[in-house]
């Protein structure tokens, strides 16, 4: 199935490999042009550590259907990043959008507890007329290894949604080289999902990094609110995205998977 309505449950051995959240407004061109030192006094304590860096922009399509178009270039989009003393957490701001992230996901209402006074800091002191977009990613990375399942197959993991041809009889898991699932779904009047699922090895850390060995299976959530949102209401915008986001991940996963992540 592609939503199940099983209770929300806390899972010590999470799989949850990085979530970001991104609030994105109609440009603020102060942003970009003036460093955000209000900004900064107001989450210092919690993001004490700040880094600056320029960069490109898209370039711009000018005369489309006419008879010159014209390619120009933008000038450069500064990006101002704020970090947590330990570096696990992670705050973005530029002209159009603000968003935090983590590679250490401790549960949705630590993120959100997070996320409160940044927000609100930036609501106050930027005023935004409104979010154009709400988002909310989840990138998901089981391994069978961590979770004790080396035995398992991954049809036996997840929902027929995302792994249709694996569960054919014909087919032998280790022979298959790609199988991804990718789906956009309406979630509501207002909100909608992109997701990726699929088996696959993750890229090395860095360049002499060595390669992991093991298959894991990718379970990519990104889900988004449009329209304009007021920033009264950014708050429960989140809380209706990862709603959504419960109802989906439950879905893909069997109750086999379920207990190997040890539920609370």
């Amino acid at each position: 199935m592609l939503f199940s309505d099983h209770p929300r449950t806390h899972y010590r051995s999470a799989p949850a490999h990085e979530v970001i959240c991104q609030l994105r407004f109609p440009t603020i061109l102060t942003i970009n042009n003036v460093e955000p030192a209000d900004f900064q006094e107001s989450i210092r304590e919690a993001f004490p550590q700040y880094v600056r860096r320029e960069e490109a922009a898209p370039p711009k399509v000018t005369g489309l259907g006419g008879p010159n178009p014209r390619v120009e270039q933008q000038p450069p989009v500064t990006n101002y990043t704020f970090l947590s003393a330990d570096g696990r957490w992670k705050l973005n701001l530029t002209r159009d959008f603000i968003a935090l992230s983590t590679l250490s996901y401790p549960g949705w209402e630590e993120f959100a507890h997070h996320l409160d006074k940044p927000l609100a800091s930036f609501i106050q002191i930027y005023q935004p007329a409104f979010f154009q977009r709400v988002g909310l990613r989840y990138v998901n990375i089981f391994s069978r290894t961590k979770l004790g399942l080396e035995g398992a197959l991954w049809s036996e993991l997840f929902a027929p949604a995302y792994t249709a041809l694996l569960r054919e009889p014909d087919v032998e898991e280790d022979r298959i080289l790609g199988c991804n699932s990718d789906v956009v779904v309406k979630l509501d009047s207002s909100c909608q999902a992109k997701i990726h699922a699929g088996p696959g090895r993750m890229k090395p850390a860095g360049p002499n990094a060595p390669q992991d060995p093991e298959v894991k299976f990718i379970f990519d959530m990104d889900l988004s609110m449009g329209g304009n949102t007021p920033c009264t209401l950014s708050a429960a915008a989140l809380e209706t995205l990862h709603g959504h986001g419960t109802r989906i991940f439950e879905g893909a996963i069997t109750d086999r998977l379920r207990q190997a992540m040890n539920p609370d």
